[in-house]
């Protein structure tokens, strides 16, 4: 039987020891708050970039705060076994995001430059909402209830749909306010 003495496995543990870093938490769909809030009760550094928009009800216009990425959630950890688990615990989290390997770390400075970016007030446009071809359809306005094609944006918050009628195409210039994107699945 051999022991190891404490000089030994203090070597040993200080290999194995990872540094903390940022990573990507999948949550289920409209889940970003309920894991933010069970990730912070469980003492782990988290943070859920949102943003102010105008919401689209029908009723009424008013301000209100959404995920800038809607899905996600970062954390900050070493994934030790007992946090890794404790992470994927959490009600409405699906998986860490990464690959084959396994997740894959956030540069810090990413977060941090994120972190400024929603703490002003300036608007903070994600990627491009539709892409070319994209299904959609018209939800307010006087067009509402037209079903086409997106075709580009047009600037001014405008954008260009095409719309098939007759065996034509006729594009019209609509607020892309009033333009929702129709599921791949429908």
């Amino acid at each position: 039987m051999r022991i190891l003495s404490v000089e030994g496995s203090e070597k040993m543990t200080g290999t194995l020891e990872k540094t903390r870093a940022w990573y990507v938490l999948h949550t289920r769909s409209r889940f970003e708050q309920v894991v933010f809030d069970g990730l912070e009760g469980k003492s782990l550094e988290t943070f859920l970039p949102k943003i102010t928009v105008m919401s689209k009800r029908r009723d009424r216009r008013k301000k209100i705060r959404i995920p800038l990425f809607p899905g996600y959630v970062f954390v900050k950890s070493d994934l030790n076994v007992y946090e890794r688990l404790e992470i994927v615990k959490t009600v409405g989290v699906v998986r860490l995001v990464g690959n084959k390997d396994g997740p894959i770390p956030v540069p810090d400075d990413s977060v941090e430059s994120l972190r400024i970016m929603v703490a002003g007030d300036n608007e903070v446009m994600t990627g491009t909402r539709f892409r070319k071809g994209d299904r959609v359809m018209v939800v307010e306005g006087p067009f509402a209830g037209v079903t086409g094609t997106f075709v580009r944006y047009k600037g001014g918050g405008r954008v260009i749909v095409s719309i098939e009628a007759l065996g034509q195409y006729a594009a019209v210039d609509v607020s892309q306010e009033h333009v929702e994107k129709i599921p791949d699945f429908v």
